[in-house]
């Protein structure tokens, strides 16, 4: 044993059950499930975040995808391109979110499976939408925290001034737990807003009045309602 080292006697059992917990937690708070603030996952707020910083507007040109990939990876998500490309991609297409996020030129996919173009030939920008939920971040509204090597900083979640979580649904697979909620009409979530703001001992069956239904990007057929 080299000098300066030592042995440190531990139960095994208790080991992995930290380890677990510890490995669980990782996942669920970092890379997995939605935070509820703004429904989004780290990678989804950073590509946001990275775009913003990139100054890629809804009122400004396009800007090459491998662009954004590079910003986004370099600074804020150093876990493979193909995870922040996908990421992207999928935030533009409008059957996969009810209110898609970023406007993207090019092959984006299609709703039938098939695969985008790769990151050199396609373009993007944010939505207006998307712009809503990234202002006021200048305005201390939110935290920040150090990035991955501590040389800058990004917010920890957006200020958001809607309610993307239940416009836009989510879904993902933890360590123990999942999550898999369903889009909803964006001027039925207000008006449910509205009257949980007014009444917040509504009931469920109440609210039923406001937001009826999930509203899906593809459309779809509720069976059994009347």
């Amino acid at each position: 044993m080299a000098d300066g080292e030592r042995i440190i006697q531990i139960n095994i059992e208790n080991e992995m059950k930290s380890a677990y917990i510890d490995y669980s937690m990782s996942v669920i708070v970092s890379r997995a499930l939605p935070d509820v603030r703004d429904g989004f996952k780290p990678v989804h707020r950073r590509v946001l975040y990275g775009m913003q910083e990139l100054g890629v507007f809804s009122n400004r040109a396009h800007k090459k995808s491998a662009r954004i990939v590079g910003e986004v990876l370099g600074k804020y998500h150093p876990h493979g391109d193909s995870s922040v490309y996908d990421t992207m991609v999928r935030m533009a297409q409008p059957w996969s979110l009810r209110y898609p996020l970023v406007d993207g030129q090019g092959n984006f996919g299609s709703v039938d499976g098939d695969s985008p173009a790769a990151m050199r030939y396609t373009e993007a920008r944010l939505r207006k939408i998307a712009e809503e939920m990234l202002d006021d971040l200048d305005k201390d509204t939110v935290d920040f925290s150090p990035n991955f090597d501590e040389s800058l900083t990004e917010p920890s979640v957006l200020p958001t001034k809607i309610p993307n979580l239940l416009v836009n649904g989510s879904s993902g697979i933890a360590v123990g737990m999942a999550t898999n909620m369903a889009p909803h009409n964006l001027s039925e979530v207000v008006d449910g807003a509205i009257a949980y703001i007014d009444n917040p001992e509504i009931e469920g069956e109440d609210l039923l009045q406001y937001i009826k239904a999930p509203d899906f990007p593809t459309g779809g057929i509720i069976y059994g309602y009347e």
